[in-house]
């Protein structure tokens, strides 16, 4: 009978004297922590009323459309002229975000075969029905009918309290449109909100 043969023993790996010692950590770069925390005082100042925004403009996932606008802002940051102008360009990006999402939606909608439940019968996040109370309802079904131009002034305008400029900016268009967009708006929303008595 043939014996086997053994096969050598490997002695186990001793670790280098250099490889004990813990690294140093990497030097953060002053940049990146100015960023961060304009980012973070920026969330914990605005996120609810960022929200609020973009549910009033019917985004159909608000949180989402935050999110979004936070990361971009997040990336965008240190091109950021002026810090202080960050809440406008946060808005601006939520109005921005909820409207092609809409048109995505509307766009999506007219080639799916078997057209959604209309929005009377969408089923509404936990925040989204925490934001509005009971007697917001009519006037918030009324606003969402209005075409999402005169909806994004009309929220801007009398929820935000936005004044005329700061509206032009976060819709990207001018003062006289802003205005032109408000008035009509009013005036559709006085006509539904009558109807309803």
């Amino acid at each position: 009978m043939r014996r086997r043969q053994n096969s050598p023993t490997v002695p186990p790996a001793v670790p280098s004297p250099a490889a004990a010692v813990p690294l140093p950590p990497a030097a953060a770069d002053p940049a990146d922590l100015e960023r961060e925390a304009g980012v973070a005082r920026l969330f914990e100042l605005h996120y609810s009323s960022m929200l609020r925004l973009a549910v009033l403009l019917g985004a159909d996932d608000p949180e989402n459309v935050v999110a979004e606008a936070y990361y971009q802002i997040y990336r965008k940051w240190r091109r950021l002229r002026d810090a202080a102008a960050a809440e406008a360009y946060l808005r601006s990006t939520v109005c921005n975000l909820t409207r092609m999402r809409i048109r995505h939606l509307q766009v999506a909608r007219r080639h799916e075969e078997n057209p959604p439940s209309p929005p009377d019968e969408m089923v509404a996040s936990a925040e989204h029905a925490a934001l509005l109370r009971d007697d917001q309802r009519v006037l918030i079904d009324a606003l969402q009918q209005l075409p999402p131009r005169q909806r994004e002034a009309l929220v801007l305008r009398h929820w935000l309290g936005l004044k005329e400029s700061e509206i032009a900016a976060a819709m990207g268009i001018s003062g006289g449109s802003v205005k032109t967009h408000t008035a009509r708006g009013i005036a559709a929303l006085t006509q539904a909100m009558e109807a309803r008595r």
